[in-house]
């Protein structure tokens, strides 16, 4: 009797030992930014998640466009599980049928989410916020002796050829260029905000942050357009680095997490990004990454404070939300624009 229940715990063992390493084996693939980005997204939100269920992953590097354009190519058998990518890309996503619905039921903690952090259509919501960043000048303070105050300063001579701002091919880019047509209130046609751009003695028009802060370290740019998350993880890392919003104002965008149409691990993904939606998680990328927190019941440090999209005394209110289906529609004629015009 006794040898008998024997093989019969020792089968039940085996069967629960089979059944964990075939979720060990479980290998995900989640598409992430590069640099900085990347490294906070894998620490503060992916390794604790494999951790915790015991899967294995491979991290797809490349900005919102890149990831994009990826999963167009996937369309028919996709590889790739979880995406993250940017406003305004997280719509075009969505417009092609690239992302599933997240469903409450099965990511509870999208309960968690300030209202400005559902991006939904229809009703339906395609991602998850899971922080904000603003667009502002950075500038080299010893290069720069006098705070820029204005975005019209990135004109100034003295910066030739030691000045970058984003390009199309950048979540920033087009959003950037309406931004300026806006304030200086040209043409309908953006042929009058085209003429200045092509004035702009620029050493870099920059595809992804990471160029961008590589420009800095390198000593080939002193001061441009943008992000205080890449901004302050210069000056962390020693250099003389300072961010500042224009008089002009500034515009904000959101990093967001979506769950691949016809993911292979659809499960796995959704807890990905249940585990993404919760105030550790949120605090996490805001230490490491300066993101504005997307999620509720998220206190911010002291020290972290003043390096938020919306500064040591704003709040999320303060930041301006993109209408992303206005600026979608014009995203094609202006990369087409930009390629004749600027790029060439």
């Amino acid at each position: 009797m006794k040898h008998r229940l024997g093989v019969l715990l020792a089968a039940a063992s085996a069967i629960v030992m089979t059944a964990r390493l075939a979720h060990a084996q479980e290998a995900m693939t989640i598409a992430v930014p590069g640099a900085n980005w990347g490294e906070a997204f894998d620490s503060c939100v992916i390794k604790p998640f494999a951790a915790e269920n015991q899967v294995t992953y491979r991290l797809e590097f490349g900005n919102s466009t890149t990831s994009f354009s990826k999963l167009q190519q996937q369309r028919a058998n996709p590889v790739i599980d979880v995406a993250w990518m940017d406003g305004g890309i997280s719509e075009l996503a969505n417009a092609d049928g690239l992302v599933e619905t997240l469903d409450p039921k099965r990511i509870p903690n999208l309960a968690n989410l300030l209202p400005q952090a559902v991006a939904e259509k229809d009703g339906k919501q395609f991602a998850a916020s899971v922080g904000f960043y603003s667009l502002g000048i950075v500038y080299n303070t010893k290069d720069v002796t006098t705070p820029p105050t204005s975005w019209n300063d990135l004109w100034n001579p003295k910066y030739q050829d030691e000045v970058i701002i984003p390009a199309p091919a950048n979540a920033a880019g087009v959003p950037f260029i309406l931004f300026l047509d806006r304030i200086w209130n040209t043409s309908p046609d953006l042929t009058k905000t085209f003429a200045k751009l092509k004035e702009l003695k620029a050493a870099m028009y920059f595809d992804t942050s990471g160029n961008a802060s590589n420009a800095f370290q390198r000593g080939e740019a002193v001061v441009g357009a943008n992000f205080n998350v890449s901004a302050w993880d210069l000056a962390d890392k020693g250099l003389p680095i300072a961010f500042t919003t224009p008089k002009e104002g500034f515009w904000a965008n959101d990093g967001r997490i979506h769950l691949v149409k016809d993911s292979k691990h659809r499960e796995l993904a959704e807890k990905l990004i249940n585990s993404a939606l919760t105030p550790a998680a949120s605090t996490c990328l805001a230490d490491k990454l300066y993101l504005g927190p997307s999620v509720k019941g998220v206190t911010i440090s002291e020290k972290t404070a003043p390096k938020m999209p919306w500064g040591a005394k704003g709040s999320i209110d303060s930041l301006v939300q993109i209408k992303w289906d206005d600026i979608n529609a014009q995203r094609s004629a202006i990369t087409d624009l930009w390629n004749r015009e600027i790029a060439r």
